[in-house]
């Protein structure tokens, strides 16, 4: 994959319509994401990207390999726990990961002008925004200020889960975890025909604070987030670096 920048007159990214080879750019995408995890969660990354070179490498422009739609939680930092640097990832950060139209707005940026191939939904175990509307459900009392948009977006998760009788908080981060996955497709006609083409995939993945590791929840494609894995991907083909 590429990283030159889309910018300045160098190549964008390469996009394939053939069937055949769909899907190969999200899959080594989503390899290089677990691969980084696993370095960060063994104490060993190797901090790629994030030297002087590739500054001056990216100044002109960009083409991450994966969009995270992360939870602003200050111990969710997506380039630290997936050992990567600059021009890596397109990050979007949001209480609870919600998505409003700048979210869904700046997905369909990465996707169709930055030629992303990945989106990831980066939720965590005891997330705040959860518990928060919980007690919000519970008590029958709104939180004030713009806090109640964020508990808005995330109770119909919290209805999910009691429709299928889900009561533990990661149990819930988890049903909401997948539910932010399908919001993004349902409000984005433009990101869900880069899925249907074979273009790009969504991914929902739960990161353990105390131990540091990601594990996936929700894929579309069904099944892709478990069937793609480092092991996996093509030996022929170049490393993201």
């Amino acid at each position: 994959m590429s990283h030159t920048g889309s910018s300045g007159g160098q190549p964008g990214p390469q996009r394939t319509t053939d069937r055949a080879t769909a899907l190969i750019e999200p899959t080594r995408a989503y390899a290089e994401l677990v691969a980084g995890n696993r370095r960060f969660v063994d104490g060993a990354p190797r901090h790629p990207n994030q030297d002087a070179g590739r500054r001056a490498a990216v100044a002109d422009g960009q083409q991450p390999f994966a969009v995270i739609v992360g939870c602003s939680d200050s111990r969710l930092a997506a380039e630290i726990i997936f050992d990567r640097g600059l021009g890596d990832l397109f990050v979007v950060r949001t209480a609870g990961h919600t998505a409003g139209p700048e979210v869904l707005g700046s997905v369909e940026y990465a996707v169709t002008v930055l030629g992303t191939p990945l989106v990831v939904v980066l939720g965590h175990d005891s997330c705040g925004a959860v518990q928060a509307a919980r007690e919000s459900a519970a008590t029958g009392t709104a939180p004030s200020g713009h806090l109640r948009a964020v508990v808005d977006a995330v109770l119909p998760s919290l209805g999910r889960a009691e429709a299928e009788g889900v009561d533990d908080i990661d149990g819930i981060v988890d049903i909401h975890i997948a539910q932010t996955v399908e919001t993004l497709l349902a409000q984005s006609p433009v990101l869900a025909e880069e899925v249907a083409r074979g273009r790009c995939a969504v991914v929902g993945v739960s990161y353990r604070l105390a131990a540091g590791a990601v594990r996936p929840v929700a894929a579309v494609p069904a099944g892709f987030a478990t069937s793609t894995t480092p092991a996996s991907t093509d030996p022929a083909a170049p490393a993201i670096v």
